[in-house]
């Protein structure tokens, strides 16, 4: 549904511009904006290189997109139910253009979601959900129009903006996918219209990076070195430490893992060891046997011994008794003999101290290309002027708390949710929405960007992109996010996505 919408400051428009935009839809390209991310391979690469060095750093500092303030996490009204601009329409996933859909009940995560990193306008690493799309040159994400658009500050696109799918701890195993053109509609990029909350952008061929090669280097070699490096603590002897903590030159890249001492416990603690302690005849015979700490450790050890043997015992005995608490038998013909006596002593076993030296490294390495994400990942299919109240299933990277402070979720691991979709569209107060369909789910910021999936096929792992995540809201009123929201896809949505999957994109290296 076309919208007239008047800019910040634009009270008063032409009377003839107004009436033209009432009388029907513009052109279809006057839907389409469309903003470079990446202007060339070079800049492609060095993006990529950004994200992926040191062990994929700066993927790990990132965190959760959080353009929703906890004011904005409020309660949709009801509007009315939606006259579609065109025909209902669909664009098979990858792989599936010629094949007929399969229902499954087992639930399984798609292999084209992943994350999609990029820089704000403040300078923090951000990232959202996203998801690959059937294309012609199959290199096209999905995600929500905000996860490109910094529109906080009113600024233009994210800076350094890459997809990785199948994203894990720092780990891209299929590559990083650096975007080089981002197609919004129109409404979205210049009047931040929510009611377009979503975003195709093209990605280059994926990028690896090879970083086999590897030097030790000095410490000062290292500091100034501005590429690829690395530093690793690696084990060395006590004579090694010590030897490195006496020269001045190395001292700082020694260091102790301190140990620890035993602790006495019981027979059942998990993992104790038991030792012998050796005591007198008489604590000896009042101990009592079976397994415990002071009882009975075995049967008394008869030591033979030389006469002068006893009698030195005996005399150390007299000195240190608890030191020497055998029993002593002298015998001038050379029978003379001491009998030990044991008991049980249990105990958590201490830890030796361990000695480490840091030792430092500058890699040398190169990008290798990953090929295109859609021949990596597949893609999903694309549906629009779908009929609401239809089943869709969600996925993406919650990880934000909810407004009350509790958090559920880490955004490591993907989640999803299931549920039919709300009949009528919803609107809320919230970025002045009016056209967005909702669903009953718990997910909270960071499942921005995430796709809703229509005919998802379990077995097949693919279905039908038909909304992506972009508002979250509170209903009942609790302080926690129950429901989510998408833009309705619709004819004008398709317009957009046509653009975008006919846009070719290339290779980075």
């Amino acid at each position: 549904m076309k919208r007239i919408l008047i800019p910040a400051g634009g009270a008063v428009l032409a009377t003839g511009l107004l009436a033209a935009g009432l009388a029907g839809t513009a052109q279809a390209d006057s839907d389409v904006a469309k903003d470079n991310l990446a202007t060339s391979a070079a800049n492609a690469n060095a993006i990529a290189s950004f994200w992926a060095e040191n062990n994929g750093a700066a993927l790990k500092a990132a965190k959760e997109s959080d353009v929703w303030a906890k004011s904005d996490v409020s309660k949709m009204q009801s509007k009315g139910g939606y006259s579609s601009d065109t025909k209902p329409g669909a664009t098979a996933p990858i792989g599936e253009e010629k094949k007929s859909s399969s229902k499954t009940q087992n639930v399984n995560m798609p292999k084209t979601i992943g994350k999609v990193f990029f820089v704000n306008s403040k300078g923090e690493k951000k990232w959202c959900s996203a998801t690959s799309l059937q294309s012609k040159y199959r290199n096209l994400v999905a995600t929500a129009g905000h996860c490109v658009y910094d529109t906080a500050k009113n600024e233009a696109t994210m800076d350094k903006w890459v997809f990785v799918p199948g994203y894990y701890q720092g780990k891209a195993p299929w590559g990083i996918y650096v975007g080089k053109t981002a197609f919004t509609h129109y409404d979205f990029d210049v009047y931040e219209d929510y009611d377009r909350d979503y975003a195709f952008v093209t990605v280059y061929n994926g990028v690896k990076l090879d970083a086999t090669k590897s030097k030790n280097v000095s410490k000062e070699e290292w500091d100034k070195y501005a590429g690829l490096k690395d530093a690793k603590d690696i084990e060395v002897s006590r004579e090694e430490f010590r030897k490195g903590k006496l020269d001045p030159k190395t001292a700082d890249y020694y260091w102790r893992q301190k140990g620890s001492d035993a602790e006495l416990a019981g027979p059942d603690y998990p993992g104790a060891e038991v030792a012998k302690v050796e005591v007198s005849e008489s604590r000896y015979k009042a101990a009592r046997v079976g397994k415990g700490n002071g009882r009975k450790f075995g049967e008394p050890i008869v030591e033979n011994v030389t006469y002068n043997e006893a009698a030195a015992y005996l005399k150390n005995q007299k000195e240190n008794p608890g030191k020497f608490p055998g029993t002593v038998k002298l015998d001038k013909r050379g029978n003379s003999t001491i009998t030990h006596f044991y008991v049980q002593a249990w105990y958590k076993p201490g830890k030796a101290a361990k000695y480490f030296k840091t030792v430092f490294y500058i890699i040398d390495h190169k990008s290798l290309d990953a090929g295109r994400l859609g021949d990596n990942v597949g893609g999903q299919g694309f549906a629009w002027n779908q009929p609401t109240g239809k089943a869709v299933r969600v996925f993406g990277y919650p990880a934000a708390p909810h407004p009350d402070g509790n958090k559920n979720y880490t955004g490591i691991t993907p989640k999803w949710c299931y549920g039919k979709t709300t009949k009528k569209l919803v609107g809320s107060a919230a970025k002045k929405i009016e056209e967005h369909v909702a669903l009953k789910c718990a997910m909270t910021e960071g499942a921005d960007g995430g796709p809703w999936l229509y005919k998802y096929s379990n077995a097949k792992r693919l279905g039908y992109v038909n909304g992506v995540v972009s508002t979250f809201n509170d209903q009942d009123g609790n302080g926690r996010v129950d429901y989510i929201s998408s833009p309705y896809f619709d004819g004008e949505t398709n317009t957009v996505y046509k653009a975008a999957a006919a846009s070719w994109s290339g290779k980075v290296v």
